[in-house]
C-alpha cells in the first residue's frame, strides 16, 4: 500500500509573465529570428509516393538539463537515397526562445530517413533519450555525458535489441508492467520499397488519378518492446498483443483511459479502425476500440486519423480523445464518459463541420489565450498536389486550424492577415513555453519546407506551471496527472508517452486562473500512484516538484 502523502520538494522558479496584450490570434510568426533553419526533406516535392507525404516530427525536451525547452527534429532522405539525407537536428534553447544548432556538437549523426521520436529516460539515469522511428531500421539515441563537458548522444540501438526494420511512423514509451522502466510501444505504417514502387496514378481522388496507397498496400503490425531494466529490451508483441491484424499505424499515445492505475494505448490508424488497447495487467492487451466506441466515428466508419489530441472536455476527470483526419470528413472528438465507453461529441462541441474541407495532423489542446480553459490548434495540409488541378478545385496547401474555448462548445477563428491565414504544408505540432514566459507556445513541422516557430503573445501574470522532477520523461512521470484547483473548478492535465503524431510536447503542466482567488490547490497523482498536494499555490511561477522518497513499485 502505497501512502498517499509522501515528502516531495517545491522549486520555485519565476517566469517572465507580462500583462495580456492579445486575446488572438495568440502567436506570431517567429521562424526568422528563432534560429531554426533546417528545412525538412521528405522524399520527391511534388510529393509522387506515399512515402514522401507524411513528413518529419519534431520533440520539445530539455536535453541538457538547464531548465529551458530544447528541439529536435526528425528529418527525412529520398527515395534514391534513403540511408543518406541532409540528417536530423537538435537545437539547443539559448534561455528566450532562440535556438542554436548543436547537432554535430553532441555527436549526433542520424541521416536515415527519419520520420518521428518518442522522448524518455529508458535506462533511468535522470537524462532523456530519444528513440527515432524511421523508414528503415529506428535508432535508440542514449544521452550520456561527454568526458570533455557537456552533453552527447549515442546510438545503442543494436545493443538495447529495438530496431524494428519496417517503416514506423510514432512511438511512445510507458511503463507498461509497472516494474519501474520504461517499455516502448512501437507504430508501424506499411510495406515499400523505393526500388519498384506502386505505378503513378493507380488510385483516383475525386475522379483524379493519384498515388498509391495506403489501401491495396501491405499494413505492417506494431511492436512492443518490453524493458528488461539492463539497457536492454525484447520484442513481446505476440504475447503482449496477441494476433492483432497489421494496420496502417500513425499516431499512438500512452495514458490511463479508465482510471484503474495501468496504463493503456490508443492508436491512430490510416483508413481502418482504431485501436484502444487495454492494459489487463501484466503486460498483456486487450483491443477494446471497437466496444468502447474509439474504433470509428459515431457513424460506424473507420477514419484516417493522422493526429491525436488530447484533453477533459467536460470537465468529468478523465481524458478525452481528439482525432484529426483526411479531407471530406471531420474531425472526431471521442468523449470518455467512464465505465469503458466513449461517445462521438464531435458535433455538439463545434469541432467536425468546420475541419471538413482540411486534412488534418499534428493537433494541440492548451490554454493558449490564458483564460482558464483550454483552446486547440490543428496543422492541415493535404497529401494529393492533384487538390490544386482544375478537375478538384481544392488546395495542396492549407491554413492551419484555431479554435477558441467559448463556454461548451469551440469556436472556429477565421485565418485572417496574421500568420493563421497562411497556407501552409503542415504536418507534425509540438507545444511548450520555449521562451520561459509561462504560456504555451508551438512548432509546427511542413512537408519540404520550413519550420514554423509560434510565439504565444497571450501571456498572463496568473499563470502556473508545474513540471515533475524537473523532466517528466520518466518511468514514474509518465502517466501521471496534475491538478489545479481554484473556485472558478478543476483544471487537469496528463502527462503521456507518444504525441500527436510522431511528436513529443513538454511534458510540462500549463494552467490560468482568470480571477482573482485567495484558494488554489494542485494536486499531483504520478503514474505509480504517489500522491502530492500543495495549497495556497503561488501564481506566475514555474513550480518543479521532485520526490524525495520513492515508494516501491506497484505489484
Amino acid at each position: 500500500m502505497i501512502p498517499l502523502r509522501l515528502a516531495a520538494t517545491v522549486l520555485l522558479t519565476l517566469g517572465a509573465a507580462q500583462s495580456s496584450t492579445a486575446q488572438t490570434p495568440w502567436f506570431s510568426n517567429v521562424s526568422d529570428s528563432s534560429g531554426i533553419d533546417l528545412v525538412m526533406t521528405s522524399g520527391d516535392f511534388p510529393s509522387r509516393q506515399i512515402l514522401d507525404v507524411n513528413g518529419g516530427g519534431v520533440a520539445l525536451f530539455d536535453y541538457d538539463g538547464d531548465g529551458d525547452l530544447d528541439v529536435f527534429l526528425a528529418n527525412g532522405a529520398t527515395s534514391k537515397d534513403p540511408e543518406h539525407g541532409p540528417g536530423s537536428r537538435l537545437y539547443a534553447n539559448r534561455g528566450d526562445g532562440t535556438f542554436i544548432d548543436v547537432t554535430v556538437a553532441v555527436g549526433l549523426d542520424l541521416t536515415r530517413w527519419a520520420m518521428g521520436v518518442a522522448v524518455g529516460d529508458y535506462d533511468g539515469d535522470g537524462w532523456d533519450d530519444l528513440y527515432v522511428t524511421c523508414f528503415g531500421p529506428n535508432v535508440l539515441l542514449r544521452n550520456d555525458s561527454d568526458p570533455r563537458g557537456g552533453r552527447r548522444f549515442v546510438d545503442v540501438t543494436q545493443v538495447a535489441g529495438v530496431a524494428d526494420p519496417g517503416w514506423s511512423t510514432s512511438a511512445a514509451f510507458a511503463d507498461l508492467d509497472r516494474d519501474g522502466d520504461l517499455d516502448l510501444y512501437v507504430v508501424n505504417y506499411l510495406a515499400f520499397d523505393p526500388a519498384n514502387p506502386p505505378a503513378q496514378g493507380s488510385r483516383s481522388f475525386k475522379g483524379v488519378s493519384v498515388m498509391a496507397g495506403p489501401r491495396g498496400l501491405e499494413a505492417q503490425s506494431d511492436t512492443l518492446f518490453e524493458n528488461l531494466g539492463d539497457g536492454h529490451f525484447r520484442d513481446v508483441s505476440v504475447a503482449a498483443l496477441g494476433e492483432l491484424e497489421p494496420q496502417y499505424g500513425l499516431s499512438v499515445r500512452s495514458l490511463d483511459v479508465d482510471g484503474d492505475g495501468r496504463t493503456d494505448l490508443f492508436v491512430g490508424n490510416d483508413s481502418t479502425p482504431d485501436r484502444l488497447l487495454h492494459n489487463l495487467g501484466g503486460l498483456r492487451f486487450r483491443d477494446v476500440g471497437l466496444e468502447s466506441g474509439v474504433a470509428t466515428n459515431g457513424m460506424g466508419t473507420p477514419q484516417a486519423t493522422m493526429g491525436l489530441g488530447l484533453f477533459d472536455a467536460d470537465g468529468n476527470g478523465l481524458p478525452d480523445l481528439f482525432l484529426t483526419v483526411f479531407s471530406d470528413d471531420g474531425n472526431t472528438l471521442h468523449l470518455n464518459l467512464g465505465n469503458g465507453y466513449f461517445d462521438d461529441r464531435s458535433a455538439s462541441f463545434g469541432l467536425g463541420p468546420p475541419s471538413r474541407p482540411y486534412l488534418g495532423w499534428g493537433c494541440g489542446f492548451f490554454d493558449f489565450d490564458q483564460d482558464g480553459d483550454e483552446d486547440l490548434l490543428v496543422a492541415n495540409g493535404h497529401v494529393h498536389p492533384e487538390m490544386e488541378t482544375p478537375e478538384v478545385g481544392g488546395e495542396w496547401a492549407q491554413r492551419p486550424l484555431r479554435f477558441e474555448r467559448r463556454g461548451s462548445r469551440f469556436l472556429e477563428i477565421p485565418g485572417g492577415a496574421d500568420w493563421c491565414g497562411e497556407r501552409y504544408h503542415g504536418r507534425a505540432t509540438a507545444f511548450g513555453d520555449l521562451d520561459g514566459d509561462l504560456d504555451v507556445d508551438a512548432l509546427m513541422t511542413t512537408l519540404a519546407g520550413p519550420v514554423v516557430t509560434l510565439r504565444n503573445e497571450s501571456n498572463s501574470p496568473r499563470g502556473v506551471v508545474v513540471a515533475l522532477e524537473g523532466g517528466g520523461q520518466s518511468a514514474r512521470e509518465f502517466g501521471s496527472s496534475v491538478a489545479l484547483t481554484s473556485r472558478q473548478g478543476t483544471q487537469r492535465r496528463w502527462v503521456t508517452g507518444g504525441g500527436s503524431f510522431q511528436s513529443v510536447d513538454s511534458s510540462e503542466a500549463h494552467f490560468a486562473v482568470t480571477a482573482t482567488d485567495d484558494y488554489l490547490r494542485i494536486d499531483v497523482i504520478w503514474g505509480d500512484g504517489f500522491s502530492w498536494r500543495l495549497t495556497k499555490a503561488p501564481l506566475g511561477r514555474r513550480l518543479v516538484v521532485r520526490r524525495t522518497r520513492v515508494p516501491k513499485s506497484l505489484p
